[in-house]
């Protein structure tokens, strides 16, 4: 059977069809190999070391530079006690009462017993004066005349215990009302009306100046490595921008039991009303150190689960990727401790998209 002019067609294209696709393809090869790569735009930067100082941040509080526990002086019941806490208070003013019943009762028997004493001093001294007349006319023993000057002089020494015993029932009821010793303002408020308090527990504590203090639990290593007298930087936690300086004042002698730091008080020069008793506030003070090699942030990047950056080779235009030991960080430098020398070029922008010996174009350089 013949072949039919259709197929006769078929079999003479197919191997024409087949040599056009592989010249296709070959032509296409040829292209993709001698095209050069593009260099990729980077941003670098040339190592060098600086003198830097460490900058460290720790958070306290605000506190008044003098602040005093306001107590009572006798136990008793709480009977007044209506002051809140931020209230404003003047020297004298009277700041909480306690039942004074029994303060009272006592005032008056002392009064009582002063009365009486007084009375016996008045006929011991009556008995005294006809004795001593007595005796200068005769009509009386030497006896009787030392008997009734004994008797005055007893007399005498019972008014002195009597006025004694007078004024100590007086300073009782005094000390049932807590007054303040100067003016301020109430940073705690203790027990309230109807409790029942010993001599000394805190009724109300006082910030008697108007100075402030920002207080700081600070480790011994940074105490030890500290400059003689830093100037600190405060400024609030909620909001950076209300800033005060200032420098420390005082540091304790002794560190707390549980934490083991040393609460350190950093007075303050001219504080912003914002910074209220009890705010929290961040702390930054520079520490000294030797010269060191600092990066942008964002030159760093990651290899073998290590720190890295990329290495420039100014003769060939490549890149390469190193692995460093980063001594500390803060969200825009990185200090590098090992891995970088001084004069090499590092990628400060595009490492993500950079691979081993990758050309790079050099868009700008900074120090």
């Amino acid at each position: 059977m013949s072949d039919s002019p259709c197929q006769v067609k078929t079999a003479y294209c197919l191997p024409w069809t087949a040599t056009a696709l592989a010249v296709l393809l070959a032509s296409c090869g040829a292209e993709v190999e001698t095209a050069a790569p593009e260099a990729r735009p980077v941003r670098t930067i040339t190592v060098e070391k600086r003198e830097t100082g460490v900058p460290v941040t720790l958070t306290g509080r605000i506190e008044a530079e003098d602040e005093v526990t306001l107590g009572f002086r006798i136990a008793g019941r709480v009977l007044e006690n209506n002051l809140k806490r931020g209230d404003r208070i003047e020297a004298g003013q009277l700041v909480a009462r306690l039942e004074s019943q029994n303060e009272r009762n006592a005032l008056r028997a002392a009064k009582a017993n002063l009365a009486a004493a007084q009375g016996q001093l008045t006929q011991a001294r009556n008995h005294f004066e006809r004795q001593d007349t007595l005796l200068e006319q005769g009509w009386t023993t030497r006896a009787n005349h030392d008997q009734a000057k004994q008797a005055l002089q007893t007399a005498k020494s019972q008014v002195d215990a009597a006025e004694a015993q007078l004024k100590t029932a007086h300073d009782l009821v005094s000390f049932t009302e807590l007054k303040a010793d100067a003016p301020g303002v109430l940073t705690a408020i203790g027990p309230g009306a109807g409790e029942v308090v010993q001599a000394g527990q805190m009724i109300v504590r006082v910030a008697r100046k108007d100075g402030r203090d920002a207080v700081f639990d600070v480790s011994a290593q940074l105490i030890r490595s500290a400059p003689s007298d830093p100037q600190i930087t405060v400024s609030l936690a909620d909001d950076p921008a209300v800033t005060a300086r200032g420098r420390v004042r005082e540091v304790a002698p002794q560190a707390n039991p549980v934490t083991r730091t040393f609460e350190v008080k950093v007075g303050l020069a001219d504080p912003p009303a914002a910074m209220r008793l009890g705010a929290t506030v961040n702390g930054r003070v520079e520490i000294e150190s030797g010269p060191v090699i600092e990066v942008p942030a964002t030159a760093l990047t990651k290899s073998n689960q290590q720190p890295a950056v990329w290495i420039v080779d100014p003769a060939a235009g490549t890149v390469s990727l190193r692995n460093v030991d980063v001594l500390r960080f803060d969200p825009t430098r990185v200090v590098v401790s090992g891995g970088l020398d001084t004069g090499e070029v590092v990628v400060t922008a595009g490492v993500q998209a950079l691979h081993p010996g990758q050309k790079v174009r050099l868009l700008g350089s900074e120090r």
